[in-house]
């Protein structure tokens, strides 16, 4: 049986406090690029801790929660 495909939102805590909140199919790499300074709308904020993510079966539904959180 395939496995399913999943799709993660995550919040990010910046170093001044700030969060950052994103939606990605790839989560450890899309966080690794973010703390090596690869993300140009991230890179000045570093380093970054994950506070919370939550996997989704859905891509749509997924996309329609960072939406919301934002």
């Amino acid at each position: 049986m395939p496995s399913q495909q999943c799709w993660y939102v995550y919040i990010l805590k910046c170093k001044d406090e700030k969060t950052y909140i994103r939606c990605t199919d790839i989560m450890e790499k899309g966080v690794k690029r973010h703390n090596l300074g690869e993300v140009l709308s991230t890179k000045n904020y570093l380093p970054f801790e994950i506070i919370i993510y939550t996997a989704f079966t859905d891509k749509y539904k997924a996309y329609a929660f960072e939406r919301y959180l934002k």
